[in-house]
């Protein structure tokens, strides 16, 4: 499918307040060779090329501010147990830092706390891998005190993992009487001891926050309105699908996790019914399971939701492999791909040039009709009109559909009706009764039936 070009520059961040970066940092994308002989033997959906690898990886860097100012592809034939790539390659990195004055490099792979600490001494500057960083961001774009909470909770349980041994000078003295007590608690046990301490207090603040959501969730049924949630890969354009559906202003802007605490906004929809529409954290590829878990309360929403909309950047050379990651986000939380609540959303087609736009409607077209993708931009609104009116269709299916007959002076229960159920036709019969047809969920409808006795 030929597309634009794609500006290299868009996961650009703006500068921050301070109006400074973050420092001078290199991005080094390890690539093993056999991974290159096994990608023949995987889905065309899970492969990825190692550039656009490293665009990601650079993009994520940018996020914190940090000055990409030397990304490179690394080749290796196996994984060394002390610093991952080779001697050669350490040393032609330390070149490149000394050279560039670098105070950052990213490795876009996970290295073990011993491969950090190796390279840190061998480089002369700090270095952080995949997962560190991805927290990093995520601990950047916290606002809500849920959302520091669940951040902090999955950077301390990855420092924990992290400890080394450097403070052995400060044990404590000997314990017990005589010479047979051993050495005392040192100072590495000490800082584990704190961050373990920290962690379950965490824990049961999160736990409150889980009983907060339910307690919302549950406020909300009894009142029930449908929630529609929003997933995707990172960048993909739910924000502004998101402002675009519900004249909000969350920030949407085209950078890697623009958005990370959960926003959720009431939507009226054509036919008098409104929805709960949901706007989750995007997801990418590798993202750390700690995140995942600790992100847990607030996934919920997804969980629960009545129609899950996964927004694609069908603009992106990698969207297919993009929404193999999203896939397999959401089978963690126990959704298939097979599940009826997923509606696909491919975004971003007002990217794409005139023939790979038709292209893309006409496979569009090919697929069954319930598993059928809506075409759409969130930035120019075209074929948004298209997407709520699928999720219409898509909530009727479990609703029930009731045919009244009450008195027309009755206006109370008509009024009653028009707020609580979706009022399809009202017509004079005959015998002068006020046929009514509705339509409505599974409570409210028996709500229905118990108020008029049908």
């Amino acid at each position: 499918m030929e597309q634009r070009q794609r500006d290299k520059r868009a996961d650009l961040l703006t500068p921050t307040a301070s109006g400074t970066e973050t420092g001078r940092a290199i991005v080094i994308e390890p690539w093993l060779k056999r991974e290159v002989r096994g990608e023949a033997s995987r889905a065309p959906a899970e492969t990825r090329t190692p550039e656009a690898r490293l665009e990601e990886a650079a993009g994520l860097a940018r996020a914190i501010d940090l000055n990409v100012v030397e990304p490179r592809l690394v080749t290796l034939n196996h994984v060394r147990p002390a610093t991952y790539v080779g001697t050669g390659k350490v040393d032609e990195i330390a070149g490149l830092v000394k050279g560039h004055s670098a105070s950052v490099v990213v490795m876009d792979c996970p290295i073990s706390p011993v491969q950090q600490r190796n390279l840190e001494k061998a480089w002369g500057a700090k270095v952080i891998d995949r997962t560190g960083l991805i927290l990093e961001i995520f601990g950047r774009r916290a606002r809500t005190r849920e959302g520091a909470l669940q951040v902090e909770h999955a950077h301390l349980n990855y420092q924990k993992s992290r400890l080394v041994r450097s403070w052995t000078h400060l044990e404590r003295q000997r314990g017990g009487y005589g010479f047979l007590g051993g050495p005392g608690e040192t100072q590495l046990e000490a800082d584990r001891r704190v961050i373990e301490d920290r962690i379950k207090r965490i824990e049961g603040e999160l736990e409150k926050v889980k009983r907060t959501r339910k307690l919302h969730r549950d406020s909300r049924k009894r009142v029930p309105y449908p929630i529609v949630a929003l997933v995707g890969y990172t960048n993909a354009g739910k924000s502004t699908l998101f402002n675009r559906m519900t004249a909000a202003s969350v920030l949407s802007a085209d950078m890697l996790f623009a958005t990370l605490d959960p926003t959720l906004r009431g939507v009226a929809l054509p036919h008098g019914n409104r929805i709960i529409l949901s706007d989750t954290v995007g997801f990418i590829s590798d993202l750390p399971t700690m995140l995942v878990a600790a992100f847990r309360a607030t996934l919920e929403e997804v969980i629960e939701a009545d129609v899950i909309l996964h927004v694609r950047d069908m603009s992106h050379e990698d969207s297919a492999a993009q929404s193999h990651d999203v896939e397999k986000v959401l089978a963690e939380l126990g959704i298939e791909t097979a599940d009826p609540r997923l509606v696909e959303v491919w975004n971003k087609i007002d990217r794409l040039d005139g023939d790979a736009r038709a292209r893309l409607f006409n496979l569009a077209e090919r697929q069954p009709e319930t598993r059928r993708p809506i075409p759409v931009s969130a930035l120019s609104g075209e074929g948004v009109d298209h997407l709520i009116a699928a999720i219409e269709a898509r909530l009727n299916e479990k609703r029930q559909t009731l045919d009244l007959a009450i008195d027309p002076a009755d206006g109370a229960g008509l009024s009653w009706l028009y707020r609580h159920a979706e009022v399809l036709s009202k017509d004079m019969r005959d015998d002068g009764r006020l046929a009514v047809t509705i339509r409505a969920d599974a409570d409210k409808a028996a709500r229905v039936r118990a108020k008029f006795g049908i």
